[in-house]
């Protein structure tokens, strides 16, 4: 894929991403929250993934051991990114690739991750 930006957003618009670098890839990871959210990430260094939107429109869940913080809308639900809540937190932010344009999605080649057993990528 050519580096541009990747843009995307929320069903109803209240949440928009803006991911400025070229990803090597897109995650699907199998763990219990990332295969009930059919999430695909993208990562990047925490500067490099803009999240647009107004204070307070997003709902936090972090579970276990509490590393990673996902954000859903409030409004229409959809999970549109995670950010970390331990150690180096601008190390990394990832954003749910399928809420972007389905042309961009198209160009990313995706890899599936076991992070529900053996933490290795299954590709």
């Amino acid at each position: 894929m050519t580096s541009k930006t990747i843009k995307g957003s929320c069903h109803c618009g209240a949440v928009k991403y803006r991911f400025n670098d070229t990803p090597d890839f897109a995650l699907k990871c199998n763990c219990s929250m990332c295969l009930k959210l059919g999430a695909l990430w993208v990562y990047s260094h925490a500067d490099n993934v803009e999240i647009i939107a107004k204070p307070n429109v997003t709902i936090a869940y972090s579970y276990g051991d509490k590393n990673l913080a996902f954000h859903s809308c409030k409004t229409c639900g959809c999970t549109t990114h995670w950010v970390k809540l331990k150690g180096d937190i601008a190390a990394k932010k990832a954003v749910n690739l399928n809420l972007a344009d389905p042309q961009q999605i198209n160009q990313i080649k995706q890899r599936n991750f076991d992070g529900a057993d053996s933490w290795k990528f299954l590709d």
